[in-house]
């Protein structure tokens, strides 16, 4: 079984054109939802208006997955932090200091949610699947970080094709596709200071958001005796610390697709 797991970002995108053109022998597209309410809404509309689209007419198959409980029901990782006595922290929210805490949303709403579908579909210890994974040649030094589970092996297509982020918007673009945005949760705290800004400026919604989920963060752990925790590197709330960009060359370019199989 050879899968990849899309993010519906530039890497991944990137790849599903290969896979289209026969350029690498993958067929089975794995997409982790973390959640409607999580995700950055730009790149489920893109998963949804051109990703899916593109694969059905090309003959891949494009999997949307979601993290569920026992009972059925969906989890995401917004309802997670947001549910009513929670004190859990799965993102790496910035510490006083500005330095992130450990975080578990990847393998959680990721990384078990695939591998529950690989087990599903045949993948064992004895017969792993093989997961190709969208790190460019550019991020190399993101390939030695990826967990791997038993029952998969996994693999990095653009490294062996020697890629670049560059390489995969121009194979996008040649396929006459629109670039997808960068693909991360819209309220993640590794995201740049420059992002931080943007999302003000042009999505003031979603930063409102975003606050929202600090503010009951903070209130959280100060109700628990506990030092307050932040979604920006600032150290102090993002209302205060994050004004609306400007049409400026930004020079805090941050993450760009995170550590999130994108």
């Amino acid at each position: 079984m050879k899968t990849i797991s899309f993010g519906g970002g530039t890497q991944s995108m990137g790849l599903m054109v290969l896979a289209a053109r026969g350029e690498i022998p993958h067929r089975t597209f794995l997409f982790a939802n973390v959640g409607d309410d999580s995700e950055d809404p730009r790149t489920l509309d893109y998963v949804e208006r051109v990703a899916a689209p593109y694969a059905e007419a090309n003959g891949l198959d494009l999997r949307i997955l979601h993290r569920t409980r026992r009972t059925g029901e969906r989890e995401t990782l917004w309802g997670r932090l947001m549910r009513q006595g929670s004190r859990s922290l799965p993102i790496p929210v910035r510490m006083s200091n500005g330095a992130p805490g450990t975080r578990s949303c990847t393998k959680d709403f990721k990384i078990t949610v695939t591998g529950r579908w690989l087990r599903e579909h045949g993948a064992r210890v004895s017969a792993p699947a093989e997961v190709g994974i969208g790190i460019s040649l550019d991020e190399i030094s993101r390939a030695s970080n990826r967990r791997t589970e038993p029952y998969e092996q996994v693999t990095y297509p653009l490294l062996d094709l020697r890629m670049r982020r560059a390489d995969c918007l121009a194979v996008i673009a040649d396929e006459g596709l629109e670039a997808p945005a960068k693909s991360a949760c819209f309220f993640c705290p590794l995201k740049s200071t420059a992002g931080w800004r943007e999302l003000r400026r042009d999505r003031p919604g979603l930063f409102d958001r975003a606050c929202e989920l600090e503010e009951t963060l903070v209130a959280r752990r100060t109700a628990l005796g506990r030092d307050p925790v932040f979604l920006s590197r600032a150290g102090r709330p993002l209302h205060e610390a994050i004004s609306a960009a400007q049409d400026e060359l930004p020079l805090d370019v941050g993450c760009d697709s995170g550590w999130c199989m994108t």
